[in-house]
């Protein structure tokens, strides 16, 4: 009997041991690259350059992803409340991994949620892969997720780890991090969100594919009010609050969000082409150039977060584009119709049939359906680039969408490519 306690000791102590060695091998970077301090404390994002009137408004933006960052001081109160308290309930007492919830998710197999904390929820946005589908290679970056989660617990306070969260999520609808989630759901800033705001983008991150506002409302208004059940059981609503906010309707006010939107945009897209010039100009005999960043590299206008000013006075340009407007329709519109009637075929009379084909194949290259239909973008979740891949099925290709968060196989619907 005692050999057996011996052996279970030994095995146990041992696997122990082997455990904690793959946490160390970890942090060292030998089980895959591994962030360093200075990754850490400034993790790469792709920021939009916002373009500003003399009068201080917003004209536009350029981005790759409509992002721009907040400070935890700039954000309502109720995001913080809501996040905690349906993502991570014991977040401010743990060190960036819940053992607790990880040892439930293990027993219940994840029917009772998951063990991920909104530390390392972070540490998997910023640092880490798609979750393999290898089980060997989703341990190792479940391990690298954790070496991760503390170091960031170490480098930054339990706010700014919210903040950063909230900054790096994917809304949709091209609301990146929640400066832009806040205005092009709710055309707010995120200090301004009222309880039942903050609740419903909160809830998006489970799944904000399967969460859209836009294409699913009453989807996420059973979300938002399981929001609220969780604030109520973690004591940051009263039960008379609960009955009452789970009565309130979504409140969108949906802003659409695109490089045309907004006033001034054919001065916008010559500013566009004027940037590019002299951020990619170089010193006259020299590689080095002129506006560059501290390691030599040229700013991109489209993610490096430039704010650009401009002599533009947003209320004239109002003023202006009004009249402009007011003029075509009631004056040159008529003239203008009167003149097409003389003229057959306008406006592509003077164009042969190969001209006009070319025309309208380039419009129609410029639509979503067109991006759909050849894998540029995901019908769902509207996510592009490297998220969509092509797969093989009974002879035929299909376009695929590969976002973890684009929901179950519903979901991930396939688009035969035509």
């Amino acid at each position: 009997m005692k050999k057996y306690i011996l052996w279970f000791w030994s095995l146990l102590i041992f696997g122990t041991l082997c455990f904690a060695m793959l946490f160390v091998a970890a942090d060292f970077g030998w089980l895959g690259k591994m962030p360093t301090v200075e990754d850490l404390q400034n993790p790469k994002s792709n920021l939009a350059s916002v373009i500003y009137s003399s009068d201080g408004k917003t004209l536009g933006k350029y981005f790759y992803q409509n992002r721009t960052n907040a400070h935890y001081q700039d954000l309502s109160p109720h995001l913080m409340n809501a996040l905690v308290a349906t993502e991570d309930e014991r977040y401010y007492d743990h060190p960036g991994i819940d053992f607790i919830g990880t040892l439930r998710a293990v027993a219940f197999l994840g029917s009772r949620g998951g063990g991920s904390t909104v530390t390392q929820q972070l540490a998997k946005m910023l640092f880490t892969e798609r979750r393999s589908q290898n089980f060997a290679k989703a341990v190792v970056q479940k391990i690298k997720e954790y070496v991760i989660s503390a170091k960031l617990e170490r480098y930054f306070t339990k706010q700014e780890i919210l903040a950063m969260y909230y900054n790096r999520f994917d809304f949709v609808n091209n609301a990146v991090g929640i400066n832009s989630a806040s205005s092009v759901y709710f055309n707010v800033s995120p200090d301004s969100l009222k309880i039942h705001q903050a609740a419903m983008l909160a809830g998006m991150a489970k799944n904000p594919a399967l969460f859209n506002p836009i294409r699913r409302p009453d989807t996420v208004m059973h979300r938002r009010n399981v929001v609220f059940g969780q604030m109520l059981r973690n004591a940051f609503i009263s039960q008379a609050e609960f009955d009452s906010l789970k009565q309130l309707p979504l409140d969108l006010d949906y802003q659409v969000v695109d490089h045309s939107e907004g006033i001034a945009p054919y001065f916008r897209e010559a500013l566009r082409a004027n940037l590019k010039e002299i951020l990619n100009a170089k010193k006259e005999g020299t590689e080095e150039y002129l506006v560059a960043k501290p390691n030599g590299d040229p700013y991109n206008v489209y993610s490096d977060g430039l704010k650009i000013y401009t002599t533009i006075d947003s209320r004239m340009q109002k003023y202006a584009e009004y009249a402009v407007e007011r003029y075509l329709k009631e004056y040159l519109q008529a003239d203008f119709a009167k003149k097409l009637k003389k003229r057959r075929n306008f406006p592509f009379a003077s164009l042969s049939d190969e001209e006009v084909e070319s025309v309208m194949n380039s419009a129609r290259r410029r639509t979503g359906r067109y991006r759909v239909l050849t894998g540029k973008e995901c019908s769902n979740c509207h996510r592009r680039g490297s998220y969509i891949s092509k797969q093989e099925f009974n002879g035929r290709d299909y376009w695929i969408c590969k976002a973890e968060e684009c929901g179950e196989a519903e979901m991930k619907r396939c688009i035969p490519e035509d």
